[in-house]
């Protein structure tokens, strides 16, 4: 195996010997990535995801551009240019609440946006598994496992004797 190496991939025929392989892998030691041209159930169980932070950074989001907002229009009526329209106080929260929710759920939604690229590592403009030949069936009819070279259990002769077990389709090397 070439010191630079992402891993080893193995090609599945079905839905269900991907699923199997994944936990047989899992069970093993070895840090797994699965390729699916459609969501199967249990996958993310099986791959052992953890949960996501996206609510959080939502939430995080959607209170800063609401207190951000409201601040904005508080300034603005009480402090930089107070009126007295009609007798109304200058701090006349009611009047504010609408477009402090509006840039509440502007918040929120782009905290959800940037927080998923950022947890998603995104943009990539290249991936290692783009270079193998064949890869491109994963979006079609095809379901892939990738045993990662960087967990630190990897060991390429046991790789290869527990994805031969496995009886994939292929097994190929994919290069970094």
């Amino acid at each position: 195996m070439s010191p630079r190496c992402y891993g080893l991939l193995a090609e599945f025929e079905s839905a269900e010997a991907l699923l199997d392989a994944v936990r047989r892998a899992r069970a093993d030691g070895f840090d797994v990535e699965a390729y699916a041209p459609f969501a199967i159930e249990g996958m993310s169980e099986a791959i052992g995801l953890p949960r996501n932070g996206i609510p959080p950074v939502t939430l995080f989001g959607g209170i800063l551009g609401g207190a951000l907002g409201y601040f904005m229009q508080w300034y603005s009526a009480v402090v930089a240019y107070p009126l007295n329209v009609g007798g109304r106080p200058l701090n006349s929260w009611p009047a504010f609440v609408p477009s402090a929710l509006e840039l509440a759920i502007l918040g929120a939604a782009l905290g959800a946006v940037l927080g998923m690229l950022w947890m998603n590592g995104l943009p990539r403009l290249r991936h290692p598994l783009f270079a193998v030949p064949g890869f491109e069936l994963a979006t079609r009819d095809r379901f892939f496992l990738c045993l990662r070279a960087d967990g630190a259990r990897f060991d390429r002769a046991r790789a290869q004797s527990v994805l031969d077990a496995l009886q994939p389709l292929r097994v190929c090397e994919v290069p970094a």
